[in-house]
């Protein structure tokens, strides 16, 4: 096995904000950290987290406190930050390969790819269009079942 993984934001934001298969993240992450798995995502996650939170906060699925104590919560987790050369490239091919709409999830891919390490989502649009070529990417879904 590997000694890291990759976590996509929608797996991340599970350890922070009350959601359906949180304690499963929870229980994954102990292992993970009782293993000194080192887990990984490429810059954006920051941003995406921020932005998902915030928008909790917006709509008032969660209050500002709330929010607060998330962002502070997600902020605190040890998640290392990548930006490795040329990750740009690989996400682009990634994102027109796998006919994605958007290139934020295949920067989780290609990062994985180029660690030689699983990359973790609770993204089922994305496992469902990729899991055939990539084994290395596991669904939460998956797991949780």
């Amino acid at each position: 096995m590997s000694s890291q993984v990759c976590v996509d934001a929608s797996f991340a934001l599970k350890l922070v904000l009350e959601e359906e298969d949180s304690d499963v993240v929870q229980a994954m992450w102990t292992a993970w950290s009782a293993q000194d798995i080192e887990i990984i995502a490429p810059c954006h996650l920051i941003f995406e987290a921020t932005s998902v939170i915030r928008n909790h906060v917006y709509r008032r699925e969660i209050s500002a406190e709330a929010g607060q104590v998330a962002f502070d919560a997600f902020l605190a987790q040890e998640i290392t930050l990548l930006h490795p050369d040329r990750l740009e490239k690989r996400a682009w091919e990634l994102a027109r390969q796998y006919d994605r709409p958007t290139a934020y999830d295949a920067y989780y891919l290609a990062l994985a790819e180029r660690a030689s390490c699983e990359l973790w989502t609770a993204d089922g649009r994305l496992y469902k269009a990729v899991h055939d070529s990539l084994p290395w990417v596991k669904s939460l879904r998956e797991n949780a079942s």
